[in-house]
């Protein structure tokens, strides 16, 4: 973590130029073997933690990826299945999202982390830590799903009991931030925009922000995940790819409004949506 920071704190300063030249890639990739394949399939997915992914096409590029795909897949585990499926061979992901179903055996290997949380856990009036989550109603898009089991998780690290001290509500329909907004729950779990927009409406109030608030702030939230077939008989492209999508996670953090094009033109986000998303 020290070392991915200190690297962050360097691109912060460093003035623009080309991003292969940037990053030192091409230098790196000529000097190695070539990858053991030329095409490269990555998942598409509509969420802003996705940048480093997008971000790095002209990357592998430089790596010696002459085809670079970007397949529409659908959120959380399904992205997992995508992966296992064949139907993509790498993706960022949530944990929880590929250490269970890696614990069930399907065949994904986690290569490495990319970046820490961005989950917002907000609260209503009367809830000022996790703790006060005992008997309240708390919001997640399904059960299983990445927010269930990260605040879970948090609810277990402090003591309760996920399962009999939590009333989960999961809504195939409403969004648990809507739900919030009009008062029929009294906590959830946000990924951006919507705890900005939160703020900006001054509705609820912040309780973890695990982007900043310890332990939570000093675990990976998205790690790089690869079909194991892949990973197994393609080791030098492996080792490409990540190191590509990790050079791309940094480009994100020193150079925001350089990525926000090809964001934007591979999830379809609107324009003043994603400048709200990178300025947070």
């Amino acid at each position: 973590m020290q070392i991915i920071q200190s690297r962050r704190h360097f691109l912060a300063g460093v003035g623009s130029v080309g991003a292969a030249g940037f990053l030192g890639t091409t230098t790196e990739a000529q000097a190695e073997q070539p990858p053991e394949t030329t095409s490269i399939r990555l998942a598409k997915l509509p969420a802003i933690c996705m940048a480093p992914q997008y971000a790095a096409k002209e990357l592998l590029h430089a790596e010696g990826f002459t085809e670079v795909r970007y397949v529409a897949v659908e959120l959380g585990d399904a992205t997992t299945k995508s992966i296992a499926a064949g139907e993509v061979d790498f993706s960022l992901n949530y944990a929880g999202n590929l250490i269970v179903p890696m614990d069930l055996g399907v065949p994904i290997t986690v290569v490495a982390g990319v970046h820490t949380g961005c989950f917002e856990l907000f609260g209503s009036e009367g809830i000022h830590r996790i703790t006060d989550l005992k008997g309240r109603t708390v919001g997640v898009p399904s059960i299983g799903s990445g927010p269930h089991l990260f605040l879970a998780s948090m609810a277990a690290y402090v003591g309760l009991d996920p399962v009999r001290d939590i009333n989960w509500v999961a809504s195939p329909s409403i969004k648990p931030k809507e739900l919030f907004v009009e008062g029929k729950i009294d906590a959830f779990l946000g990924l951006p925009p919507d705890p900005q927009g939160l703020r900006d409406r001054k509705i609820g109030h912040v309780i973890v922000n695990s982007a900043v608030d310890r332990p939570w702030s000093q675990y990976f939230r998205c790690l790089l995940a690869g079909r194991r077939e892949f990973v197994d008989k393609h080791p030098i492209a492996t080792k490409r790819i990540l190191r590509a999508i990790l050079k791309a996670a940094d480009l994100c953090v020193a150079e925001p409004k350089r990525v926000a094009p090809s964001q934007m033109e591979r999830t379809g986000a609107s324009s003043m949506k994603l400048k709200r998303e990178l300025k947070t």
